[in-house]
C-alpha cells in the first residue's frame, strides 16, 4: 500500500533505541492530575469465620512518565489508557515541550504531531488538516467540542493530544481524519507559583502567570492567566490577547469523590494577515513582510466565556465521571485580503468582506466504567451518554471599493489605504441554525492473559439541524441517525511492547463542520463517511522513550460530485483516499537528553470526481514528508541547550493543485541558565539560519510567509 520508506525515517525510529535495554518496568504512583486505573479487593469471609472483612484496598499503577511524554490519557477510550494500549495512533505535546520551545499556538505543537499540518485560516483560526483532513471544528477540551473557528492559546494547558483517524465512537460526529484534545491544568494539592515574562523580535511581549494552592485536605485552587500585545514581521500586523482561568477541586476524605470547576474568559484581538498572493505556480516573489490589502481594515477579533463542571466517583471497580460545559463565542473579522496577480505580474486584485458569528454551545457527557472477570480473561466496560446543543448565527458583507467588489493595485505597492465600505450583497449570509445532538454508546475492552487485548464499542448518534435563512425566511432541518463503531486488536509481547490493529468510522452531516448554510441540495444529501484502517507498534523502551509507528489507509465517501448526466444535478459518488506511514519518539534518551521527534509520508488523492476537482488530484496542504526532531541537553539541573529541525516537503496551496509551496527545512535552538534567587532564563531563536518559506495557505493567492529569524527571551520565577 505504501512507496518505499527512506532510509533517514527509518533511522529516525530505530537509531534512539538501539543502545538501550527493554527488560525492566517499573511502576509509579499517579500524580495528582494524572488519572489513574484502580482496582479493589475484599477479604474473602466465606473462607473463615475467623477472618475479619477488610475496607476495600485501592491499588494504583502507571508507566514513568517523562517530561516530553505523558502518562495516563482518556483521551482515545474514554478509559484512562498508557498509549501504548491504545490501538490507534496518539501524539502527545506536553507542557514541558511547549515550554521549552517557548510555543504559543496550535500551528506550533502540531509540528510535532506526525500526519498532522496547519492552514491559515484566512489569518482568523486554527484549520488543520489531518491525515488529508481539512477541519475547523475538530478541537476539544478536557474531551468536550470546542469547534468554534478561532485561534487557541496554550496558557493553561497540561498537554495537547492527537488522536488520528476516524473518532465518531468518542467524540461524536465529525472528527474523520482525527482530533485534538487540550487537557488543561486542574487545582492540586501543592503549593506553587510560577511567573514568566518574555520579550520577542519584533514588539513581542508576553507574561503569564500559574498560582496553585492546596487551601485545605479537601479544597485546592489554581489560577492562570496570560496577557500578550505583540507586532509581526509582517507590516502593519498585531496582536493583543489575554486569558484567565480560575479552578477549584473539592474532593472527599478519601479522594475518591471529586467536583472540579472552572472558568476561562479568553480574549484575541489581532490583524487578519491573509499574506501574499502567487505568480506562475509559486509564491509571489516579494518581501516577507509585504501586507497585500488594508491591515488597519483587516481585524479579527473572539471572545470565548466557558465554564466547566466534572463530577467524578471511583468506587473501586465501578467509576462515575460527568462533565457539563457551557460556552459562549463571539467573533467578528474582517478582511481586505489579494486575489490573482494579473499575467504581466505587475497588478493585484483586491477584495474584501467582514463576517460576524456567534455559537452558544451546551454539552454534558457521562461515562460509567466498571472492571468484571477474573482469571485469565477480564473486561473493561463502558457506557455512555452525550447531549449537545449548539446555536450559531452568521452575518455576512461584501466590501465595496467605491461601487465596485474588488479594486486592482500595483503589486509594488499592495497597501490600500482608502476607505473600504461594507454592506450585504446579494448572496451574503444572514442565517442562523440550531443543532441538537444525543448520543448513546458502549465498548468492552477485554484482557485475554497479558498478552491480548481486545477493544469494542459503538455510538449511536441522532443529530439534528435546524436552519433559517434570515433573507429569504426560508426555513430547512436535516435529520441524521447513524451507528459509528470501532474495534481494535492489541498483541503485546511484553508489557512495554504493543503491536495493533484497528477499524474506525465517523461521519459528517452535509451542513459541513460550521452550520453555516444549508441549501435544498444539501438538506436531501447522506452524511459523508470516513473509514480509517490502521496497524502499528508502540514500544516504551525502558519506561521512558516511546516510540510509535503507525501505517493507515483513510477512506472519505459520500462526498458531493456533479452528475455526469446532468451538470445541474448533485450526486454523492465523490470519493478521497489517504494513506501513510508515521513514526513517532518521545521521551528521554538519557537522564539528561530529552527527544521529541515525528516523521510522516503520506499521500491523499482524489479517487473519484467530486464537486470540487477532479479525479487524481492531490489534497492541498499534505506534504509527501514531514520531518521534526527536538534535542534538548541538561547540562547540569539548571543550564542546558536545545536543537531541533523541521522540515516539510513541498504541497499544493489548493485542490486545482495550480499553485506550488516550495519544501523548506528549519532549524530552531534555544539555552537555558539559572539567574539564582529561583529565576531562571531561556532563549529561543526560530529559523536559525533565516531561511525564506512557505508553511501554509488558504487558497492559491493567501499565502503565509513564515518568519525571518527570530528571538525571544525570557525570565521565569517559580516560588
Amino acid at each position: 500500500m505504501l512507496k518505499t520508506i527512506r532510509p533517514a525515517a527509518v533511522a529516525l525510529f530505530f537509531a534512539v533505541s538501539v543502545s538501550l535495554d527493554s527488560s525492566v518496568a517499573v511502576a509509579q504512583i499517579p500524580t495528582a492530575n494524572e488519572p489513574s486505573v484502580a482496582d479493589s479487593t475484599r477479604a474473602d469471609s466465606a473462607r473463615t469465620s475467623k477472618v475479619q472483612s477488610l475496607d476495600t484496598v485501592r491499588v494504583a499503577a502507571r508507566a514513568k512518565a517523562t517530561r516530553y511524554s505523558g502518562g495516563y490519557s482518556r483521551t482515545s477510550t474514554k478509559i484512562p489508557a498508557l498509549a501504548r494500549d491504545v490501538p490507534q495512533s496518539l501524539t502527545t505535546v506536553t507542557a514541558t515541550l511547549v515550554k521549552d520551545q517557548a510555543m504559543k499556538s496550535m500551528a506550533e505543537v502540531v509540528r510535532y504531531m506526525p500526519g498532522v499540518t496547519m492552514g491559515q485560516g484566512e489569518g482568523n483560526r486554527d484549520q488543520p488538516t489531518i491525515r488529508g483532513n481539512s477541519t475547523t471544528a475538530d478541537f476539544f477540551v478536557d474531551g468536550v467540542r470546542d469547534d468554534a473557528q478561532y485561534f487557541r492559546d496554550l496558557y493553561n494547558l497540561e498537554r495537547v493530544e492527537a488522536l488520528k483517524g476516524s473518532n465518531a465512537m468518542v467524540f461524536g460526529r465529525g472528527g474523520g481524519g482525527g482530533i485534538l484534545n487540550r487537557v488543561t491544568k486542574e487545582a492540586e494539592w501543592d503549593n506553587r507559583q510560577v511567573i514568566s515574562a518574555e520579550a520577542a523580535s519584533f514588539g513581542g511581549h508576553r507574561v503569564t502567570a500559574d498560582v496553585n494552592r492546596g487551601l485545605s485536605s479537601q479544597f485546592a485552587g489554581r489560577l492562570n492567566s496570560v496577557y500578550e500585545s505583540s507586532r509581526s514581521f509582517r507590516n502593519g500586523v498585531s496582536l493583543e490577547r489575554s486569558g484567565i482561568n480560575p479552578t477549584a477541586t473539592f474532593a472527599s476524605r478519601s479522594r475518591a469523590t471529586q467536583l472540579v470547576a472552572g472558568y476561562e474568559h479568553f480574549s484575541d484581538r489581532r490583524t487578519a494577515d491573509r499574506g501574499v498572493p502567487s505568480f506562475q505556480g509559486l509564491p509571489l516573489e516579494t518581501s516577507p513582510s509585504a501586507f497585500f490589502g488594508n491591515p488597519e481594515q483587516s481585524r479579527a477579533r473572539v471572545a470565548v466565556n466557558a465554564g466547566t463542571l466534572t463530577f467524578s466517583h471511583d468506587a473501586g471497580r465501578v467509576q462515575v465521571r460527568s462533565t457539563m460545559r457551557l460556552a459562549d463565542y463571539d467573533k467578528f473579522y474582517q478582511n481586505v485580503f489579494p486575489g490573482a496577480v494579473d499575467a504581466a505580474g505587475k497588478n493585484v486584485s483586491l477584495t474584501a468582506y467582514n463576517h460576524a458569528i456567534g455559537r452558544r454551545n451546551s454539552f454534558n457527557q457521562t461515562d460509567i466504567i466498571w472492571s468484571a472477570g477474573s482469571g485469565l480473561i477480564t473486561h473493561q466496560f463502558l457506557s455512555g451518554m452525550e447531549f449537545g446543543r449548539e446555536k450559531t448565527t452568521n452575518y455576512r458583507a461584501t466590501g465595496f471599493f467605491g461601487t465596485a467588489t474588488s479594486f486592482s493595485v500595483p503589486v509594488s505597492r499592495p497597501v490600500f489605504n482608502d476607505i473600504v465600505t461594507f454592506r450585504q450583497s446579494a448572496s451574503d449570509a444572514d442565517n442562523s441554525s440550531l443543532v441538537r445532538t444525543s448520543s448513546v454508546y458502549a465498548q468492552n475492552q477485554i484482557s485475554i492473559s497479558q498478552y491480548v487485548r481486545l477493544l469494542a464499542g459503538v455510538r449511536y448518534e441522532d443529530f439534528s439541524v435546524r436552519y433559517t435563512d434570515n433573507r429569504s425566511t426560508a426555513k430547512r432541518s436535516r435529520a441524521d441517525r447513524v451507528f459509528s463503531p470501532r474495534a481494535g486488536l492489541i498483541i503485546k509481547p511484553n508489557e512495554l511492547t504493543s503491536v495493533y490493529a484497528s477499524v474506525s468510522r465517523s461521519f459528517l452531516p452535509g451542513s459541513g463542520d460550521q452550520f453555516t448554510t444549508l441549501t435544498a441540495i444539501t438538506q436531501a444529501l447522506k452524511p459523508e463517511r470516513f473509514t480509517n484502517l490502521e496497524a502499528g507498534a508502540k514500544w516504551d523502551v525502558m519506561d521512558r522513550l516511546s516510540l510509535t509507528a503507525a501505517a493507515y489507509r483513510l477512506d472519505r465517501t459520500n462526498t458531493r460530485a456533479t452528475d455526469p448526466n446532468n451538470p445541474a444535478n448533485v450526486i454523492q459518488t465523490g470519493a478521497q483516499r489517504s494513506k501513510g506511514f508515521e513514526l513517532g519518539a518521545a521521551g528521554s534518551i538519557t537522564s539528561a537528553w530529552d527527544i521529541a521527534a515525528g516523521y510522516a509520508r503520506q499521500e491523499a488523492k482524489i479517487v473519484r470526481a467530486t464537486a470540487a476537482s477532479p479525479a487524481g488530484a492531490s489534497v492541498p496542504l499534505v506534504p509527501s514528508t514531514t520531518l521534526s526532531l527536538w534535542n534538548k541537553y541538561s547540562l547540569t539541573s539548571q543550564f542546558g541547550a536545545g536543537l531541533g529541525i523541521v522540515r516539510q516537503a513541498k504541497v499544493f496551496s489548493a485542490v486545482d493543485n495550480k499553485v506550488t509551496l516550495p519544501a523548506f527545512t528549519r532549524f530552531d535552538a534555544s539555552v537555558y541558565a539559572p539567574l539564582g534567587f529561583g529565576l531562571r532564563t531561556q532563549l529561543n531563536v526560530e529559523n536559525l539560519f533565516n531561511v525564506r518559506y512557505f508553511p501554509t495557505s488558504n487558497g492559491n493567492n493567501n499565502i503565509s510567509p513564515g518568519s525571518p529569524r527570530a528571538a525571544k527571551l525570557s525570565i521565569t520565577a517559580t516560588f
